[in-house]
């Protein structure tokens, strides 16, 4: 992306040993093993390139946060016993993923593969970035961090989104039994940066509910139980829905608690909202009820290229590329139940650019813009996440055996 440092990078910089150095040190940096893979290289990108995809994001986010209608919508779009009480007037989080095209002009272009309301790996991503620093040598000017901040001011940020003024031992992250999770890693430095506790949301129960009129939630800590005041939320519903985890609070109750990232704006701003944003960087999107009630050719139709190979079928709700079908058939359509024809997506399929030169081969990245909102401030870019990939898809499954792929981290001058 930027051709001397990655020239530099393939023939100087990158060694073996230096990057097995660097496994070893985020296994302890993280005091567990990181089980999902590292690339090799960090990327380096034009600040012109990820100023351009960070404000596409951002400004995509508060034109569905700003639309009543669209927000009515994907309200009633949420399962009835997930539509969870007391939601804030905007996300904490935001993510925002773009793959690169190539223009015809030959530019490289942003195009939006989903946003999402939902924590991304903020601790992790600053120790990834600055591991890469350390050990490969590189130019000190080089930056990971967006709009001005420092490690100092990018920590205060998550302190101040996820902790909000409150004793960290009242603050939990709360996952679906976290020490499983691949992204344990990220809760480690999560916690060990913010001083806050990691628990299991099953383990989540409310206080005696005649203790007051709005109860607590409470969390265990040894003999005795520790009432909440702020959830920072990294439990998905659709792993809770899959494994069917039974959890000891509704979330359709109100509580005496803040949510760090309100479960319902996972669901606000996430595939559904697709299809309602008209913008160059977005691919053409219809739903899939939408599509299958409307006449051959008609308006929904012909938003999607007449040609199948073209088309990508995927549900609103799920993570780590589950369920999507590339180039579905009648068949595979019809081998959706009517009733869940609204709770999946066809959306029109983009070939990304493999602009990454390794010595592997070129290598196509998705570049994931993490954002921190905090209550009275502003929608904030912090950094990026990228994920390096010759597979299919980007997931691990999909680029299973080959190196130079998998979780790297976006430098800039």
């Amino acid at each position: 992306m930027i051709p001397e440092l990655r020239q530099d990078f393939n023939r100087n910089r990158f060694r073996p040993e230096a990057y097995r150095s660097m496994l070893h040190g985020l296994d302890a940096v993280s005091r567990t093993h990181v089980s999902f893979p590292i690339a090799e290289t960090p990327c380096f990108f034009p600040k012109s390139l990820l100023d351009e995809m960070a404000a596409i994001g951002a400004e995509l986010a508060l034109r569905l946060i700003d639309n009543p209608v669209y927000l009515a919508a994907s309200l009633a779009a949420i399962p009835e016993q997930w539509r969870a009480a007391d939601q804030d007037a905007h996300p904490h989080f935001l993510t925002a993923d773009f793959g690169l095209v190539r223009e015809a002009d030959g530019r490289l272009a942003p195009r939006l593969v989903e946003m999402q309301a939902f924590p991304s790996i903020f601790g992790f991503q600053w120790v990834l970035s600055e591991a890469y620093r350390s050990a490969y040598g590189l130019n000190p000017s080089l930056r990971f961090l967006f709009s001005g901040l420092t490690e100092s001011s990018y920590w205060k940020l998550l302190e101040r989104v996820i902790v909000a003024g409150h004793d960290p031992e009242t603050v939990v992250l709360a996952d679906v039994q976290p020490a499983a999770q691949k992204t344990l890693p990220d809760f480690h430095v999560t916690a060990d940066r913010l001083g806050i506790r990691i628990v299991d949301v099953a383990e989540i129960e409310p206080e005696d509910r005649g203790a007051r009129v709005t109860p607590r939630l409470t969390y265990p800590n040894g003999r005795r139980r520790v009432p909440i005041r702020r959830i920072y939320n990294r439990a998905i519903v659709d792993e809770l829905v899959r494994r069917q985890i039974p959890l000891q609070f509704d979330y359709r109750e109100s509580f005496d608690v803040e949510w760090a990232g309100h479960p319902n704006w996972y669901f606000h701003l996430s595939k559904f909202s697709l299809p309602w944003l008209d913008h160059p960087a977005v691919p053409r999107a219809v739903f899939l009820g939408d599509w299958l009630r409307d006449k051959p050719g008609g308006n929904i139709r012909n938003r999607l290229p007449a040609d199948r190979n073209l088309w990508v079928l995927k549900p609103l709700y799920s993570f780590a590329g589950q369920g999507i079908v590339f180039a579905p058939s009648d068949r595979d359509l019809a081998a959706i139940p009517a009733s869940r024809h609204s709770d999946y997506l066809l959306q029109e399929r983009v070939t990304f650019e493999p602009a990454i030169d390794t010595p592997e081969g070129a290598t196509q990245a998705e570049v994931r813009i993490l954002y921190c909102w905090p209550d009275r401030g502003e929608l904030t870019p912090a950094t990026a996440l990228v994920r390096l990939g010759r597979g299919k898809m980007m997931g691990v499954d999909h680029n299973r055996g080959l190196s130079w792929v998998g979780a790297s981290a976006a430098f800039f001058f």
